[in-house]
C-alpha cells in the first residue's frame, strides 16, 4: 500500500513522524496497517524494522520513525520512503512505501488511499475479493490543523459500478463527543475536525458503513479503531511537593532513606511517559555535596557517603528533579520536589560529668534527703533514651544508704539517703558515680572518663534521742510486794558520744501507780503492793512506760518500757459458782452441780475442798454435799419434804495452796414445787424475790410518771372538747358579724384590726386584771378620769361555756357597785379631744327609714357585712 503524510517545513532531529505496524492479514482483499505494534497473527517471531534512509530517518524498534537531522523543504526526497519489517526467525519481509510532502505544498493533501496490497517479496499472493478490513488508524494528539484534517480514505470496489454513499457511527461521530470526526459520503474521506487529546480519550471506535444511492448496504459495516498518539504535552507531576524522610546518623553508604514517586499523564509505554529522577541540589553541602544519590528510574534515595552527624548537620534538604523523556534534557519536560532528611539521633555520645567532685553535707539519722546534684552534659537529642541519664553508685556505699535517682526535667543525678546515717559511726562519705544512657552506645563508641565523677559527702552532728537497752526489759517477781521495794535499774543510753550531756528519767505510763523512779540514777521502786489478779494485768504482764531526756538543744528523749511478769502468790479464796439455784421440794430430782472460783493460778486454786458450815444448825439436817470431782461437788435435800422458799446456804470452800486459804460462800437456794419434769411450776422466780429496795424505788417512780403523763393527757382533751363545744354555741361561720361584749378602754381600729380571743367569752375569769390602762399613758388633751373601780372577783361559773351566766354574774356585780353610775347617765367611755370631725351618733337615728338608702355597697366591704347588706339593702321579701 501507499501512503501520504504532509510534514512541516522544518523537521527537528527526535520529532516522530510515523508509527506502522507490519503484519499478514488473514483476509488479503483489503488490508491497512498504522499502528504501533506488530500484528504477528500468532507467528510469534521477532519483528525487525529498516528504513531505506538512514541518514535521514531512524525506526526504533517499536516502529517509531524520527528525523535524523533537521530537514529543510528543499530537503525533502519526493521519493517514497521505505520502510522494512523483517522476521528474524523465518526471514519473511513486508514493505511499505511513506510518501513525504511538505504541509504548505497545496498541491497534494494528506491521503491515505487503501488499494490492493503488494505482492509479498517470499510468496505469490494473488488479489481475491473479500471483505475490507482496517487495521487501527493512529492520529497524534493536540494536531495544530488546518481542521478538518483527513485521516484516510475509505473506499469499496463497488463504487467502480455505481454510486456509493459513505457514513461513520459511534463515539466522536454522532455520538458524544460528536464532531470529532467527520466522513465525505461522497469520496470516502475520513476527517478530524479538531484537536485530541489522548489524555482525554485515548481511542475512538467507530463504525464504517458502504450504501448506495438507495440506502441499500453494499458492503458489511467494518470497525474502524482511531488510536490518539500520545504527545509530550504533559510535565511530570510530584504526588507530594514535601518529602519526608529520616536516616540515622552514621548510617554507612547504601542505607535507604526514603522514595519519591512522579507521575506524567502521558503514555508511560512511550518516551513521553518514562521518567528519571535526579537531584539537583543538597543543602547544607557538609560534609560533602553528594551525601545522598537517588534512583534515576524508581526514585529511591540512599546515602553515598558516610559522616552523617546529628550534632554537626541535624536535616539535609535536597532539590529532586524528574524528567520524562527518559531524561533527556533538550525534549523532556521537568517538575521539581523538595525532599527533608532529617538526620535521626543514635547514642554515639556518652553523658559527660560537668565537674569531677561533688560536695554535700547532710544531717545525720535523715533520710529522703537530696545531698547533692550532679550535673552532666550529652551533645544527643534532648528527651530520648540517648540523653536520658542513669546513675550508678559504683564505690563508696557497701551498706547502701544512698541512691542516685535522675531528675526527669534536668536531667541531673540526685544523690539521696534512703537509709539513716550515724555521725558516730562515720563522718564523712566519698562515692563513685557513673552516668551512662538508658539507650546503650552505639557500636564503637565507649564511655570516657568523664562519665565517672566523686561525690564527698559530710555528715552532721545533730543532738539524738537517749535509748534504753533493751527495751522492753523483763522483769519477774512474785505479787504481794510491798511499797518501797526496789524492783530494778532501767537506765538509757545517749548515742551522743562526742556530746558532753546528762540524761533525767520520769514516768510517762503507769497504769495502776505502783511504781516510781528516781530521776537521776534510773532506779525503780514500788509505791503499792502488786497485785496479778488487778485488771491492769493482762496475762501476768504488767507494762509501764518511762522517759529518759537528756540536757542537749533542743532536748531529746527517749522511752522505754518494763515489762514485770508477776508470779502468782495463794492471796485469794475460791467462792462458789454458781452463786444462786433452783430444787424441787421433794428429794427426786433435788441435786445441784456446783463449782469454785479462784482469782489465784493452779496450785494455789484447786482442787477444792467444799464442806456445809455448822451454822445455822438447820443447814447441815435440811442439806448434804457430796465432792464429785476436785473441782466440783453436789448440793442436795437431805430431807424428804422441804417447804417452798428462797434458803441461803453457807458453803466453806478451802482451796489447795500452800497455806491455803478457805471461805464461806453463800448458796442462794430456791425451793419450790416442780412437775414431772423437775422444772418449777411457780411464776415467781428467784431474781424477783431477790430484788433490791433501789429497784422497787425506780419501778415505782416509773409507774407514778405514766400515770402523771396519762392524766395530763386526759385533762387536755377534755379542755380542747370543752373549747371546741363553746365556739360552736358563739360562733356560727355564716353569721359570725363580731357582736360581742368586749371591754374597751380605749379607742382602737376597726373589727377589720381586731383579734380577738372568743375564749374570754367562754372563761371570763381568765381575763388579764392588767387590761386597765396604767396611769400617764394617757393623751395630753384626754379628760381626767377617776379610776375604774375595782369589781369583785366571781367565782367560776358552774359551766365556764354558758355564755348567760357570765352575763348574770356581770349584772350582779354592776347592780351591788355602789360607785356605778345609773343607767340614765352619761357614761364616758374615753375622751377623744375637742373638735371632732366625726359627726353625731344620733345621725344613724335621723332617718326613721332606711327604706330610700342603697345598702348594696355593703356587699363590697367584706364578707363580715354582707349580713347587713342582706337585712337592709333586700327586697321587701
Amino acid at each position: 500500500f501507499f501512503m501520504w503524510f504532509s510534514l512541516p517545513a522544518t523537521l527537528s532531529s527526535t520529532a516522530p513522524v510515523l508509527s506502522n505496524t507490519f503484519g499478514a492479514i488473514r483476509k488479503p482483499l483489503w488490508t491497512f496497517c498504522l499502528s504501533v505494534r506488530f500484528l504477528d497473527c500468532g507467528r510469534g517471531g521477532l519483528v525487525r524494522f529498516e528504513c531505506s534512509n538512514p541518514s535521514d530517518f531512524r525506526i526504533e524498534a517499536n516502529g517509531v520513525v524520527y528525523a535524523a537531522r533537521s530537514l529543510q523543504r528543499s530537503t525533502i526526497s519526493v521519493s517514497p520512503l521505505l520502510i522494512k519489517a523483517s522476521d528474524t526467525v523465518t526471514q519473511q519481509q513486508w514493505v511499505t512505501q511513506v510518501r513525504l510532502t511538505s504541509s504548505t505544498d497545496s498541491s497534494q493533501k494528506n491521503r491515505h488511499e487503501i488499494v490492493f496490497p503488494s505482492r509479498n517479496m517470499d510468496s505469490q499472493v494473488k488479489r481475491m475479493k473479500r471483505d475490507w478490513v482496517i487495521p487501527p488508524i493512529n492520529v497524534p494528539e493536540n494536531s495544530r490543523g488546518p481542521f478538518p484534517q483527513e485521516l484516510v480514505r475509505i473506499r469499496s470496489d463497488h463504487d467502480k459500478n455505481r454510486s456509493l454513499r459513505y457514513s461513520v457511527t459511534g463515539p466522536g461521530a454522532d455520538q458524544p463527543p460528536t464532531g470529532i470526526f467527520i466522513i465525505d459520503p461522497i469520496s470516502g474521506e475520513l476527517s478530524v475536525n479538531k484537536p485530541l487529546d489522548r489524555e482525554h480519550i485515548s481511542n475512538f471506535h467507530l463504525r464504517a458503513h458502504a450504501v448506495d444511492l438507495n440506502g441499500n448496504q453494499v458492503e458489511n459495516p467494518i470497525d474502524i479503531v482511531i488510536n490518539v498518539i500520545d504527545m509530550n504535552d504533559n510535565r511530570p507531576e510530584f504526588t507530594n511537593q514535601i518529602w519526608n524522610g529520616t536516616v540515622p546518623e552514621g548510617s554507612k553508604p547504601g542505607t535507604f532513606v526514603m522514595t519519591v514517586t512522579s507521575v506524567d499523564k502521558d503514555d508511560p509505554k512511550t518516551a513521553n511517559g518514562m521518567l528519571r529522577y535526579k537531584i539537583l541540589s543538597q543543602t547544607p553541602e557538609s560534609p560533602t555535596s553528594n551525601m545522598f544519590t537517588i534512583n534515576n528510574k524508581t526514585g529511591g534515595i540512599i546515602t553515598v557517603a558516610a559522616g552523617l552527624d546529628r550534632e554537626k548537620v541535624p536535616q539535609y534538604t535536597l532539590i529532586i528533579q524528574a524528567t520524562d523523556m527518559e531524561g533527556n534534557p533538550m525534549y523532556g519536560l521537568s517538575n521539581t520536589a523538595t525532599a527533608v532528611i532529617r538526620v535521626t539521633d543514635i547514642n554515639d555520645n556518652p553523658p559527660e560529668f560537668t565537674a569531677e567532685t561533688f560536695f554535700g553535707e547532710v544531717p545525720e539519722n535523715r533520710v529522703n534527703v537530696i545531698v547533692a546534684n550532679l550535673t552532666v552534659t550529652d551533645k544527643d537529642q534532648p528527651n530520648t533514651p540517648a540523653w536520658n541519664a542513669v546513675y550508678k553508685i559504683t564505690g563508696g556505699d557497701p551498706t547502701g544508704r544512698f541512691s542516685v535517682p535522675t531528675d526527669p526535667i534536668t536531667n541531673e543525678g540526685l544523690v539521696t539517703v534512703v537509709k539513716p546515717i550515724d555521725y558516730e559511726f562515720s563522718r564523712t562519705y566519698v562515692l563513685t558515680v557513673e552516668a551512662r544512657n538508658e539507650a546503650t552506645l552505639a557500636r564503637g563508641i565507649h564511655s570516657p572518663r568523664q562519665s565517672t565523677a566523686t561525690v564527698s559527702i559530710t555528715v552532721i552532728d545533730v543532738n539524738e534521742s537517749p535509748y534504753f537497752e533493751p527495751n522492753p526489759k523483763l522483769i519477774k517477781l512474785e505479787e504481794g510486794m510491798m511499797p518501797e521495794s526496789t524492783l530494778t535499774t532501767f537506765t538509757a543510753q545517749d548515742p551522743d558520744r562526742f556530746m558532753q550531756q546528762s540524761i533525767r528519767y520520769t514516768k510517762l505510763s503507769d497504769p495502776a501507780n505502783w511504781l516510781s523512779i528516781d530521776p537521776n540514777t534510773g532506779r525503780i521502786t514500788t509505791i503499792a503492793i502488786l497485785d496479778r489478779e488487778s485488771p491492769f494485768v493482762k496475762n501476768s504482764l504488767y507494762n509501764a512506760t518511762f522517759l529518759a531526756s537528756d540536757s542537749g538543744v533542743p532536748p531529746a528523749s527517749g522511752t522505754g518500757t518494763l515489762q514485770i511478769y508477776l508470779l502468782d502468790i495463794n492471796d485469794n479464796a475460791p467462792k462458789v459458782f454458781p452463786q444462786e439455784a433452783e430444787i424441787c421440794e421433794k428429794p427426786e430430782p433435788n441435786a445441784i452441780n456446783i463449782t469454785a472460783l479462784d482469782g489465784d493460778l493452779n496450785p494455789n486454786a484447786g482442787p477444792f475442798a467444799f464442806e456445809l458450815a455448822h451454822r445455822p444448825s438447820d443447814v447441815r439436817r435440811n442439806w448434804t454435799i457430796t465432792r464429785i470431782s476436785g473441782d466440783y461437788a453436789q448440793v442436795s435435800l437431805k430431807i424428804g419434804f422441804l417447804e417452798s422458799g428462797i434458803y441461803e446456804i453457807p458453803i466453806i470452800i478451802t482451796d489447795s495452796g500452800n497455806l491455803p486459804m478457805s471461805n464461806t460462800s453463800y448458796l442462794r437456794i430456791k425451793v419450790c414445787q416442780c412437775d414431772i419434769n423437775g422444772d418449777c411450776t411457780d411464776q415467781q422466780h428467784i431474781m424477783a424475790a431477790g430484788l433490791g429496795t433501789g429497784a422497787i424505788i425506780s419501778i415505782l417512780l416509773c409507774i407514778i410518771i405514766l400515770l402523771i403523763l396519762v392524766l395530763m393527757f386526759v385533762v387536755w382533751m377534755k379542755r380542747r372538747d370543752k373549747e371546741r363545744q363553746a365556739k360552736q354555741l358563739l360562733i356560727d361561720p355564716e353569721d359570725d358579724v363580731r357582736d360581742n361584749i368586749l371591754k374597751y378602754d380605749e379607742e382602737g381600729g376597726g373589727e377589720e384590726d381586731q383579734d380577738y380571743d372568743l375564749s374570754q367569752l367562754q372563761q371570763p375569769d381568765t381575763m388579764e386584771p392588767d387590761a386597765i390602762k396604767p396611769v400617764g399613758i394617757r393623751r395630753l388633751d384626754e379628760r381626767p378620769l377617776h379610776p375604774e373601780p375595782q369589781y369583785p372577783m366571781r367565782s367560776a361559773a358552774p359551766h365556764p361555756g354558758d355564755i348567760g351566766d357570765f352575763i348574770n354574774e356581770g349584772l350582779k356585780a354592776a347592780d351591788n357597785d355602789p360607785t356605778a353610775p345609773p343607767y340614765d347617765s352619761l357614761l364616758v367611755f374615753d375622751y377623744e379631744g375637742s373638735g371632732s370631725t366625726a359627726g353625731s351618733l344620733s345621725s344613724l337615728n335621723s332617718s326613721s327609714s332606711g327604706g330610700d338608702q342603697d345598702y348594696d355597697y355593703l356587699n363590697d366591704w367584706g364578707p363580715r357585712f354582707r349580713k347587713l347588706a342582706d337585712m337592709y339593702g333586700g327586697s321587701d321579701d
